[in-house]
């Protein structure tokens, strides 16, 4: 049988570096330097205060006493402080401040004359697209060439930097206020996406929040200005739009998609990111989806499976009564975008592809090679969102089964 070991309460505890937020009656601690961060209620952030400061266990319990006029059971504070990483082993090295790379760059990029450069070029893009219909990206964008395989590998090649770009201005965003940055893999339904990890915002003042978050949008926005902007300079002497000018309309249209997505916010993107940070909500999502799907058990008279909504935060509790009806819209731009966009899109290839395959022999050999390559891609495309979502559900059931034995 193993014996517990209490520590000694007289002795000053070693508590690494940690950054403190208020914000109500709430108090977010955590350490910067590994992203590790908990959210403590405001006598318990005092506790943390004084024992961070040098005070041993023993005078912070002595302290609380007279302060609150009752007990606390500081091994249980000492105990969880420790499992959050907060204090200092025998062999763990003193740390500073940890120091991020770019933040120059991400305070130039975000400075006041750079906001007001983006600025301008968005509304030259907006009134370039007033008076030319073909500034206009559609769906009929994309085909800005016959061989639907060159226009696969534009989207893979030509995309993927817009995407690390738009990531990179959610990380740049972060890193000029201090916070390190992530980037990773994820899926959202049938889409490899990526993402960009911020955790160290929740240290940070809601009101310096916003920025790092809407970054990402603001590149998207700037983007599609600057490819309208650029295929309206590179027109040939006719007046149409050149090779170049086309691609940068294909390249168009996939941003415009992407700033659409923002509003599925079923999906947790960047504008519900947005949304629950100004709002101070905790989980969001879960609350507004069983809150729809309480409304749809009421409906269909299941009260048995109705879910006591006393569970969720009282904020989130509160704001999914409105929100919830928001993903319904986000399912709905969702579908919108499918029926209007990519449906069409997928129609008119499709025909194409099996017309030369199927068709009465007129499809030259490059047709061909362009169909079978295209197929090709395609289904690498598939089988890589599927692998990815395997493996978040193999992730996940490891970490319910970890928890579960422990």
């Amino acid at each position: 049988m193993t014996e517990t070991v209490r520590p000694d309460l007289n002795r000053v505890l070693a508590v690494h570096p940690l950054v403190y937020l208020t914000e109500g009656d709430e108090v977010t601690i955590g350490r910067a330097d590994t992203d590790t961060y908990a959210i403590f209620p405001l006598d318990g952030a005092a506790i943390v205060r004084r024992l961070a400061d040098g005070s041993s266990p023993a005078e912070v319990s002595r302290w609380y006493e007279a302060e609150y006029g009752e007990r606390v059971d500081i091994g249980d504070v000492i105990e969880a402080l420790d499992e959050l990483g907060f204090l200092r082993g025998t062999t763990d090295q003193e740390t500073g401040p940890a120091g991020v790379r770019w933040q120059r760059t991400g305070r130039i990029l975000f400075s006041p004359v750079a906001l007001g450069l983006y600025a301008l070029l968005v509304g030259w893009a907006a009134v370039a697209m007033t008076g030319s219909g073909d500034l206009v990206p559609t769906y009929d964008s994309l085909f800005y060439t016959s061989y639907y395989s060159v226009i696969e590998i534009t989207l893979i090649v030509g995309v993927l930097p817009l995407l690390l770009a738009h990531e990179a201005f959610h990380a740049l965003a972060g890193r000029r206020l201090g916070v390190r940055s992530r980037l990773r893999i994820s899926r959202r339904l049938y889409m490899v996406v990526l993402e960009t990890s911020l955790d160290g915002l929740v240290a940070v003042p809601r009101k310096k929040r916003y920025l790092p978050i809407l970054a990402g949008l603001l590149f998207d926005v700037v983007a599609l200005a600057a490819l309208v902007v650029l295929a309206d300079l590179t027109r040939a002497p006719t007046g149409d739009l050149s090779f170049l000018g086309r691609l940068c309309m294909a390249l168009a249209f996939t941003t415009v998609l992407r700033i659409v997505w923002q509003f599925s916010f079923y999906l947790r993107t960047d504008l519900y990111t947005l949304i629950t940070t100004a709002l101070g909500c905790v989980d969001l999502h879960t609350a507004s989806t069983r809150t729809l799907a309480n409304r749809a058990n009421r409906l269909l008279g299941r009260t048995d499976r109705i879910i006591d909504p006393a569970q969720w935060h009282p904020v989130d509790r509160r704001v999914a009564r409105w929100y919830s009806w928001l993903v319904l819209v986000g399912y709905a731009f969702t579908l919108a975008t499918l029926v209007l966009a990519l449906l069409p899109i997928l129609w008119r290839t499709a025909n194409g592809v099996l017309g030369r395959l199927t068709g009465d022999g007129t499809a030259t050999t490059a047709e061909l090679v362009d169909s079978v390559v295209l197929i090709s891609l395609t289904t690498a495309q598939i089988g890589a969102s599927i692998w990815i979502g395997a493996r978040e559900r193999r992730r996940a059931r490891a970490s319910a089964y970890r928890h579960v034995i422990a």
